[in-house]
Parts: C-alpha cells; structure tokens; sequence
C-alpha cells in the first residue's frame, strides 16, 4: 500500500513539472553520480593502463625474441586490449540506474530529471574517452609503438582513418554499452526478475530467428556484402543509433519503474 501511494505521489509531482528543461536539477542528478568520481573516471582507465602495461611486457618480450618491426605491428593489429573497459562500462550503467534512482527521486527530483542528468553523464564519459583513445593512437603511431613497437591502441580498426573517425567510433561503442546497461537495469527495475527473463530470452529468440532466416534464404552473402558497402562508418552510425533506441527505451521504462 505504501509502495502504491509513494508511486502515486511521484507522479502526481511530475505531472505538475513543466515541460521546461531544468538545468539545475540535471546538474544536480550530475554531482550525484560523481559523488565517487572513480567510477566513471577512475577505474576504466585503470583498466586501460594495466592492458597497456601488459602489452608493453609483451611487446619487450617479442622484441627480445628477435621479431622483426613487421611482425610486430601485424601482430598487434589484432589486439583488442584497447577496448578492455567496454564490460566494466556495462556494468557501470547498471550501476548508475541501480544506486542512485531511488535515492534521487527521495530527494525531488522526477524522472526525465533523472534520466536527462543520467545520459548527460553518459555523453560526457563517452566523450572524455573518445578524445584521450584518439589522440592516444596518434601518438603511438608518432612514436612508432611507444618506442618499442608495442600495438596498443593503433589495432583493429584504430588509426586508419584519422583523430576524427577514432574519436566517433569510440564515443558511439562507449555509449552503446553505458546505455544498454542502464535500460536492461530499468527493466529489473520495473518488472523485476521475470522482467529481464523475459528481455534474455527475447533477445535470443530474435538472434535465432534472424540467423535461421538468413541460413535458410542463403542471405548471408548478402549480408556480408552490404556491411561491406556501409562500411566501418556504418556500422558505427548504426552502433549510435542503437544507443539512443536504448535511451529512449530506457526512458519510458522508468517513466513506470517503482524505486526500492
């Protein structure tokens, strides 16, 4: 019953809320979440700097060995070391809906309060890695591999196209994985365990689906042919896209998720 009646009064104040944007409750949603600035700013680069460390080890270990220059840099062209913060990003963004959403709506503030201040973090998070990955895989491509012809950054799809196309590919991935942590948590949030069953198996339901229809219509070729057309820059366009579908998911989600 009390449950109900707080559910009810929370409406009731967000329904009297104009629709006018309110900077300084979003900015306050903003301090909230840096209350421990660690989480967002620390430890992912905490992270990073021990797969770059790892790397450097490796790199010297190679070098030792007597490969070639070549060999090294073909080698480390397929690392993925550079995205090891991606999970704990994940996890971040149900983190961030999971321990601070109650708490904020306990202290007045109403949802797309909330929600605005919450993707605010997100574009900041995914904007200050963006800019440090891509200048940093300029620089390890001005220093020849930080020197010792380590591949850290400059792998996968990283340093062929400029500080620009680094900088957008980064912030749409870093994005896609804040974002779809914190809506798959407003699902928990507001149906709870049956909630994110329902979401798993949805989710795998479609994957199958998808895979049987292309395998039984052999349309993987032309599947394959049109990521090839769209390209990287497609494909992380397509990422961004998913990001935002998933904030505009979550959003209505919590419109109707019940703090605990």
């Amino acid at each position: 019953m009390t449950t109900v009646t707080t559910t009810a009064g929370t409406a009731e104040r967000e329904a009297a809320v104009p629709s006018r944007v309110r900077v300084g409750e979003i900015w306050r949603i903003v301090r909230l979440l840096a209350v421990n600035p660690s989480i967002f700013f620390g430890i992912p680069w905490l992270i990073l700097g021990a797969a770059w460390a790892v790397t450097m080890v490796i790199a010297l270990i190679i070098q030792g060995a007597g490969a070639s220059a070549a060999d090294m840099q073909e080698g480390f062209r397929y690392s993925w070391a550079v995205l090891s913060p991606q999970w704990y990003l994940v996890a971040v963004g149900v983190q961030a809906v999971a321990f601070t959403f109650s708490f904020a709506l306990g202290f007045g503030s109403t949802r797309r309060d909330y929600w605005l201040g919450l993707s605010a973090m997100f574009v900041f998070v995914a904007a200050e890695m963006a800019v440090a990955i891509a200048t940093l895989v300029q620089l390890e491509k001005a220093t020849g591999g930080w020197w010792i012809g380590a591949g850290m950054f400059d792998t996968l799809w990283y340093g062929q196209s400029g500080w620009a196309f680094d900088f957008f590919t980064t912030f749409s991935l870093q994005l896609f994985v804040l974002f779809v942590g914190a809506g798959a948590t407003t699902v928990y949030m507001r149906w709870r365990v049956r909630g994110m069953m329902i979401l798993f198996f949805s989710f795998v339901a479609l994957v199958l689906a998808l895979i049987a229809g292309f395998t039984f219509t052999n349309s993987w070729p032309a599947v394959m042919s049109w990521f090839a057309a769209i390209g990287l820059l497609g494909v992380f366009t397509l990422t961004l896209v998913a990001a935002l579908v998933a904030a505009v998911a979550g959003f209505l989600v919590i419109r109707r998720a019940t703090p605990r």
